[in-house]
């Protein structure tokens, strides 16, 4: 009992010798020497039956197997990182795609401008017809109420007339008669300052050069007195309202006079 007592101890302590002699390359996981040669033969590695010296040093030295070669992926992590294909291509592939979205964008602003210089235009026209528009139916509505005021003013003018008419007729005796001429008169000359207030003037026509557009001829006089077409007499008075004609003066004019002959002294 003694004795293989000692022969196990001493085969212990010689497979803990060789298990310290004899490490594992972290990589390969192939047992190095202790001189760092890998051993390449069977004869070179350990025993088979040779056990560690203990059970608690040949967890230690499997917990660092371990980490050491999944350490390896991350040393490898630490070198440089291989460029997948095609990784060159992501900085052009993204420059010609912000160009496509800029060319996009730029036709998108043209047409927008092309739009707005329509719609500016169409404004614009239909700003200049409606111009026109005010201002013609403003010039028509000014027009048709002057046209109106003239057609009433000349009703009117009739009656001027017969107060006229009235006054160079009548020769007034008594002082009943001087009081009605006096009533009516004062008449006439109410209504003479209404229309002068409307802005009817009365021609003054004798003695000018004849006019077609203020005057109308009916007679023709020879005269030596006066030049030839010129007004000798105002058969019926002519009103202006501004310097439109309200009504034409109906005038006699002066015609060439008779030629005198000086008679010769015998």
């Amino acid at each position: 009992m003694i004795d293989e007592e000692n022969r196990t101890e001493e085969t212990l302590e010689t497979s803990a010798a060789a298990a310290a002699e004899t490490s594992v390359d972290a990589v390969t996981g192939e047992p190095v020497a202790e001189g760092g040669t890998v051993p390449t033969s069977a004869e070179d590695a350990p025993a088979p039956d040779a056990a560690p010296a203990t059970l608690d040093e040949l967890d230690l030295s499997e917990g660092d197997l371990d980490l050491e070669v999944d350490g390896g992926g991350d040393a490898a992590g630490d070198g440089p990182t291989a460029t997948p294909e095609g990784a060159t291509d992501v900085p052009d592939a993204a420059a010609e795609g912000y160009q496509a979205a800029m060319a996009d964008l730029m036709r998108e602003v043209e047409a927008l401008r092309s739009q707005v210089e329509d719609r500016t235009a169409q404004y614009l026209r239909l700003n200049a017809d409606f111009e026109n528009f005010r201002k013609r139916t403003q010039t028509e509505k000014e027009e048709l109420d002057l046209r109106s005021r003239c057609d009433t003013l000349r009703e009117l003018l009739t009656v001027v007339d017969n107060f006229e008419r009235a006054r160079s007729l009548i020769k007034p005796q008594t002082d009943a008669e001087m009081n009605i001429h006096k009533s009516y008169q004062g008449i006439y000359k109410q209504l003479v300052d209404a229309l002068k207030r409307l802005g009817v003037a009365p021609m003054r026509p004798e003695g000018q050069p004849f006019d077609p557009n203020l005057h109308e001829a009916v007679m023709r006089q020879p005269s030596n007195e006066h030049p030839e077409d010129t007004v000798i007499e105002e058969l019926q008075r002519g009103y202006v309202l501004g310097d439109r004609v309200l009504r034409h003066a109906m005038v006699k004019v002066a015609a060439p006079g008779e030629a005198v002959i000086a008679s010769e002294e015998n």
